[in-house]
C-alpha cells in the first residue's frame, strides 16, 4: 500500500512539473510574439535585425552560403508537403501510432494555414538583400514557425515513444538543433529580419501547444466512446 501511495505521489509530482513546464512555454511563446510584433510595428525599431544582419555578414562565405541553402531546405514548402505525408502513412501502419499520425497530419496543415493568416495580418515586406528570391510576406516566417510546429511535434511523439534516455536525448537535441539553425539559416540568407524568425518560434510553438491539447481532449473522448461499445 505504501509503495502504491509513494508511485502515486511521484507520478503527481511529475504531472506538476509538467504541467508547469507547458504553461511556462505556452506563456513566453505569447509573450515572445506580441514582443516582437511591438518592435516591428508599434516601435518601429530596426537595431535587432540590423545586429543579426550585420553577424551573418560577418562570417559570409560561398560554403556557408551552401550550407544556410541546404539546412534552410528542410523547412521549405516542398520539403514539408512531402515528408509529413510519408510520417503520416508510416505511422498509419502501426495502431500505437495511429493518433500520431493524425496528429502530424492536422497540426501541419492548420500550421501552415496560420502562417498565410497572420502574413496577411502583418503584411511585412521582405528584406531587399535577399540571397535568394522568395515570393510571399515575412512576419511571422513560414520556415520558422511551420517548421516549430512540425519539429517541435517531432520532439514531442520522440518523448512520447522512445523508452531509450539516451536515444530520447539524442533525438531531442538533433531536432533542436536543426530547428534553430533553420530559423538561423533564414536570417543568414536575408530572407527574413531576425523578428521574423523569433515571431516564427513562439507562434509555431503556441500553435502546437494548443493543438496537442485540443487533440489529446478529442484522443480521450475517442477512446471512453471505444470502451463503452466493448463493454
Amino acid at each position: 500500500m505504501k509503495a502504491r501511495i509513494k508511485r502515486f505521489i511521484s507520478a503527481l509530482a511529475l504531472l506538476s512539473v509538467e504541467a508547469v513546464l507547458v504553461w511556462l512555454a505556452f506563456f513566453g511563446c505569447v509573450l515572445l510574439f506580441v514582443y516582437m510584433a511591438e518592435l516591428v510595428f508599434v516601435d518601429k525599431s530596426t537595431a535587432f535585425d540590423e545586429a543579426m544582419f550585420r553577424f551573418a555578414a560577418s562570417h559570409t562565405s560561398p560554403e556557408t552560403t551552401r550550407i544556410m541553402r541546404f539546412i534552410s531546405f528542410f523547412a521549405s514548402a516542398d520539403y514539408l508537403m512531402v515528408v509529413p505525408v510519408l510520417i503520416v502513412l508510416v505511422f498509419a501502419w502501426f495502431r500505437q501510432l495511429q493518433w500520431f499520425a493524425l496528429k502530424v497530419l492536422v497540426i501541419s496543415f492548420t500550421s501552415t494555414m496560420m502562417n498565410q493568416a497572420l502574413k496577411r495580418v502583418f503584411e511585412r515586406p521582405r528584406p531587399e538583400t535577399a540571397m535568394l528570391e522568395q515570393s510571399g510576406l515575412s512576419f511571422p516566417s513560414g520556415h520558422a514557425m511551420i517548421g516549430g510546429s512540425f519539429y517541435g511535434l517531432l520532439i514531442y511523439i520522440v518523448w512520447r515513444t522512445v523508452p531509450n534516455p539516451i536515444w530520447r536525448w539524442l533525438l531531442t537535441i538533433v531536432l533542436t538543433l536543426l530547428l534553430l539553425l533553420i530559423g538561423y539559416s533564414r536570417i543568414y540568407l536575408n530572407v527574413h529580419y531576425a523578428t521574423d524568425v523569433l515571431a516564427g518560434f513562439s507562434a509555431g510553438i503556441l500553435w502546437l501547444l494548443i493543438s496537442i491539447y485540443f487533440m489529446r481532449k478529442l484522443e480521450i473522448i475517442y477512446f471512453r466512446k471505444v470502451e463503452k461499445k466493448q463493454v
